[in-house]
């Protein structure tokens, strides 16, 4: 019986999510997406923005390193496509920065439109400035090194998710939620309708209709806090 070929360390073709799934992924809050998704797929937060004001949606472009190595990541920013998120995992490590406000300013020139680091960045300030959505784990001054082989696009883990190449990421103030290729086109009908219902809800808890919501007893009763006809 045959194997199938492995894959090359750098894969250079990857199946992409629809650009108009993510035009349209881009509307919702991360929060939102991680809700329908089955309350799954938001990443640890300790991957966190450099600023709140940061945003962004496109597709997984993946890279593994070795901790303090940012050889790879290099290699994806020479592979990315306009829109992509260059999504790294960098170990957790804090030892070390892995990009700075040099590649950050390649990857504006690029069309990049975000990095996700599970390690460390550096020149954080710089990169507020520059307005480019960074989310990482951390900071430290130190430098990386550049000459551990790792692999891009392939499946990699981090904040506690698996992220395929060409899955969808969307990240705002709150963090990232990544969702799988196939399954982002229908999830959002499921998200307008609950910004909608998210949004009566408010509006009754503001005119003061609805100052609890509806299924608050029978989640008491299924739990045992309450008895059968019980009510708070």
């Amino acid at each position: 019986m045959s194997q199938a070929a492995a894959l090359p360390d750098v894969v250079r073709d990857i199946d992409r999510v629809d650009p108009t799934v993510v035009a349209q992924a881009a509307r919702f809050p991360s929060s939102i997406l991680a809700d329908v998704a089955g309350r799954r797929g938001a990443l640890s937060g300790r991957i966190a923005p450099l600023a709140p004001s940061m945003r962004f949606a496109g597709p997984a472009l993946t890279v593994e390193v070795r901790p303090g190595d940012n050889l790879m990541i290099h290699a994806a920013m020479a592979l990315a496509q306009p829109g992509d998120v260059i999504v790294v995992d960098g170990k957790g490590d804090l030892s070390s920065a892995l990009m700075g406000e040099i590649m950050c300013q390649q990857c504006v020139a690029l069309g990049v439109a975000a990095v996700v680091i599970d390690g460390a960045v550096r020149d954080s300030e710089a990169i507020r400035g520059l307005g480019f959505p960074m989310y990482a784990a951390g900071l430290n001054p130190n430098g990386p090194t550049k000459y551990v082989p790792g692999r891009v696009n392939h499946p990699v883990s981090l904040g506690g998710v698996t992220v395929n190449p060409g899955d969808l990421v969307v990240g705002d103030a709150d963090g990232v939620t990544v969702i799988e290729r196939a399954k982002a086109a229908s999830l959002l009908p499921q998200a307008e309708e609950k910004v909608l219902a998210e949004s009566r809800r408010i509006a009754d808890i503001r005119s003061r209709k609805a100052l609890r919501p509806q299924w608050l007893d029978g989640a008491l009763r299924a739990a045992g806090v309450i008895g059968e006809g019980e009510t708070l």
